[in-house]
């Protein structure tokens, strides 16, 4: 039996299927490409010694995923698959709504045709919209979404639990990620966005290693320590690991369980930079720009129920974050275009 995982060749993904392919699965990746690289999986290839069954298919294209679950056993699904810009998905609502939304619907009813019943989902701690209050457990208000991709994942997240309902054999863990940074500690695979990175990690390791000018830092005069936003943020291999987690624990789950992936530590903007030029050695000029439409002052989890149900917590600190960052950005100055 295989593990699906869509969206499999981006940045959370391929972090993903190393860390499956490390415990034994069998994995088939689907992917379109439009904000990764297949050379993210040829290099999981190096790095494991294991081959990943790649399909180069938009998840909304119903003949082609349902190709795929007729040529393989499939016994659960990770649903990566979709756009993830903030920013973006302000100008571009229609796009984001067409393609996180649909991809899902998609994606369960070629599930139920195929009879697999078990479904992890990479939400997102967008979906808390402006917090009420810090740290955020999963029990708290969720919507008031502030931006188009934020709605989305809440959007799914409600028919997650309406699907549920319908089918009591469904079973679904819905991760919320919180800012996940950082590379595989090999430096091999990492986060290679399109363009002009939308978070602020890529960002300022493109700055360091001279493909940006300067950092942007959208908004100083938040209600924060330093006037900066201030975010959850956790290693990536953190985040894969939860992945595992959450897969070998699904069997003892039923219905829709939802948990947080985040550290339960807050940084600034600035506490992130200073963090990254200690572990670089290099300055980072920056200038204060307004604030982005969408952004929120600060947001951080209570990641405890992952501990309690999952067995999984963070084991990563910020200086592993930055210093994996550097590393993969240094060693691939284009990303994967190197």
């Amino acid at each position: 039996m295989a593990i699906l995982v869509t969206g499999g060749a981006g940045y959370i993904g391929s972090h993903t299927v190393l860390a499956l392919l490390e415990k034994g699965e069998e994995v088939v990746v689907l992917d379109n490409l439009c904000n990764a690289s297949s050379k993210a999986l040829n290099r999981v290839e190096e790095l494991t010694g294991k081959p990943v069954k790649f399909y180069q298919v938009d998840v909304r294209d119903s003949e082609q995923i349902r190709n795929v679950f007729t040529l393989h056993k499939i016994s659960s699904v990770i649903h990566f698959a979709g756009l993830k810009s903030v920013g973006e998905s302000v100008r571009k609502p229609l796009e984001y709504y067409d393609n996180n939304l649909y991809s899902t619907l998609i994606l369960l009813a070629e599930m139920k045709r195929a009879g697999v019943k078990n479904l992890i989902f990479s939400s997102s701690a967008t979906v808390y919209g402006q917090p009420e209050q810090t740290p955020l457990t999963e029990n708290a208000r969720i919507g008031g979404t502030t931006n188009p991709y934020g709605t989305s994942k809440l959007m799914i997240e409600q028919i997650l639990q309406d699907c549920s309902r319908a089918d009591p054999e469904l079973t679904i863990i819905i991760l919320r990620y919180f800012n996940p940074v950082g590379a595989h500690q090999s430096g091999l695979i990492g986060e290679d966005p399109n363009g002009i990175p939308a978070n602020l990690v890529p960002y300022i390791t493109q700055v360091a290693v001279g493909k940006l000018e300067k950092l942007s830092i959208f908004g100083n005069d938040y209600p924060t320590k330093d006037g900066t936003g201030i975010r959850d943020y956790i290693h990536v291999m953190d985040v894969a690991e939860g992945h595992i987690k959450a897969l070998g624990a699904i069997d003892s789950h039923k219905g829709v369980s939802i948990y947080n992936l985040g550290t339960g530590i807050g940084y600034s903007v600035l506490e992130i930079l200073s963090a990254f030029e200690k572990a670089s050695g290099r300055s980072i000029p920056y200038i204060i720009e307004p604030r982005r439409e969408g952004d929120i002052g600060e947001c951080w989890s209570d990641p405890s129920l992952a501990k309690q149900k999952l067995a999984w917590q963070a084991k990563r600190n910020i200086h592993d974050m930055v210093r994996d960052a550097w590393h993969w950005q240094v060693n691939n100055p284009q990303g994967f275009n190197d």
